[in-house]
């Protein structure tokens, strides 16, 4: 570790401002692979960027008082879109895109709303950062140099940090309690240093800081301890054995290991290794005779079943059978898998017609008093009918795996009915037969539709003669 004096030169008027800045800075290590994959993108966009700050065709800006202070070289939100605009010619949308990614990146940073890392179209104000802060410096974010930022913040405030701040300062006083006095005497240090410089350029040079590091450590508008949900529901996430695992994999491939065209032989023939589409033919979606390896991977999971339309089609034929006269609660399924397929039509539709999908399951499989009304418990009731307000795709995924979860016990009777009756049923043509039959037909009709030489057929009678 070792004590490095930088000077950084600040673009707060047409001459720049020397500024000496102590921090704590390791040495940095060679980062250079993690770093190529975007650096083109970024030159590109520093380009643009330089373009912007040209004093005869960038971006106009002008002194602006915020607060009590008078700030040099601010732009609004709105002289940045039309810039762009101009520059680009090309729509709204992607100016706006592009704008906001420019915020998003740090090169151009908001002096109002802080936290709001958005170009708005509007009077809001920014201010273009020094390039000192810029990406493609590769100054890596150390919890050294945040934890100065957030101890001279704090001395600076009085010990009135924004909640997140606050989350991250504690965080940090635990992390790098062994050096915290040190942190503690680097940041008093250069909050002297700061109290040293005239007052436009110190507060120029705190929201330059400050962007910096909310660009490099994003609040999300979140305590600390909520950024970390998922890592800690990954850490309590139960754990499967090696044996375990493997053997699910063994028996996953076991199962479907005849139903693979490249590992096992394809009836009647490959259409990956010969020119003949009658494999696809033969399982096509809605076909009147499914095959027997069809009907056979119908048994392996509902999923599969349900996956395949002929076998959703004989699921209902099923349904309509067993439970036709009995009681209204056990006729439930078949609104239970209307409820599926409305579902899987809402995730795998178009986004236009959303709105009114939704509105439509609602009316008839959620609403009190529905015509088909589903058998969900009151918590995923809730949730979904609250979801509905804003549709999206995935808004019933809670109702729907549910509701799966209760088709999945009637997936065991099919399965022991289907066995049944291929127990019963008689044999039929085989497919290779068929396909042969065709072949056949085929031969003879264009044996028929030939030419005929005539001379060969009154020389074939000669002979007989």
């Amino acid at each position: 570790m070792r004590i490095c004096l930088r000077k950084v030169d600040l673009p707060l008027s047409p001459a720049p401002i020397s500024i000496c800045r102590m921090t704590i800075r390791t040495a940095r290590p060679n980062r250079g692979q993690h770093f190529r994959p975007r650096t083109h993108c970024l030159n590109k966009l520093e380009s643009i960027v330089v373009e912007m700050q040209d004093p005869k065709s960038g971006v106009k800006g002008s002194e602006q008082k915020l607060n009590v202070s008078t700030i040099p070289h601010v732009i609004t939100g709105k002289d940045v879109i039309a810039w762009i605009t101009n520059k680009m010619k090309t729509t709204p949308e992607e100016v706006q895109a592009f704008g906001t990614m420019l915020v998003a990146y740090g090169y151009i940073y908001p002096l109002q709303n802080h936290k709001k890392l958005v170009l708005c179209n509007d009077s809001s104000l920014y201010r273009f950062q020094t390039p000192y802060f810029w990406p493609t410096q590769k100054w890596v974010a150390e919890d050294s140099d945040y934890a100065i930022y957030l101890a001279k913040r704090n001395i600076r405030k009085k010990g009135m940090l924004e909640a997140y701040e606050q989350a991250h300062y504690s965080h940090l006083h635990d992390w790098l309690n062994h050096k915290w006095d040190f942190i503690v005497m680097q940041a008093t240090e250069q909050y002297k240093a700061g109290k040293e410089r005239n007052k436009p350029d110190r507060v120029v040079f705190d929201c330059q800081e400050r962007a910096y590091w909310i660009v490099s450590r994003p609040p999300f508008g979140l305590p600390l301890s909520f950024q970390n949900i998922f890592y800690q529901q990954a850490i309590m996430r139960s754990k499967v054995k090696s044996s375990v695992s493997l053997g699910a994999l063994t028996k996953y491939v076991t199962t479907y290991k005849n139903h693979d065209p490249f590992l096992a032989p394809c009836l009647p023939s490959n259409p990956w290794q010969t020119d003949h589409d009658a494999y696809w033919t033969c399982n096509t979606r809605r076909i009147d005779v499914p095959t027997k390896m069809r009907v056979e991977r119908w048994s392996f999971s509902l999923f599969e079943l349900l996956s395949d339309l002929r076998g959703r089609d004989d699921f209902k034929v099923f349904l309509k059978k067993e439970f036709s006269g009995m009681p209204p609660h056990l006729m439930r399924h078949l609104s239970n898998l209307a409820f599926w397929e409305a579902a899987e039509e809402l995730k795998w539709g178009t986004a236009s017609s959303m709105t009114s999908k939704a509105e439509t399951i609602f009316k008839t499989f959620l609403a009190p008093g529905a015509p088909r009304w589903i058998n969900i418990d009151g918590r995923t009731m809730g949730l979904t009918v609250k979801g509905l307000d804003h549709p999206h795709r995935y808004v019933l995924e809670a109702a729907q795996t549910h509701v799966f979860l209760l088709m999945k016990k009637v997936h065991v009777l099919v399965s022991n009915k289907l066995e049944q009756n291929a127990q019963n049923r008689s044999l039929g043509v085989h497919p290779v037969i068929v396909w042969q039959q065709e072949e056949e037909e085929k031969a003879k009709a264009a044996a028929a539709s030939a030419p005929v030489d005539v001379k060969a057929m009154m020389s074939k009678i000669d002979r007989k003669k």
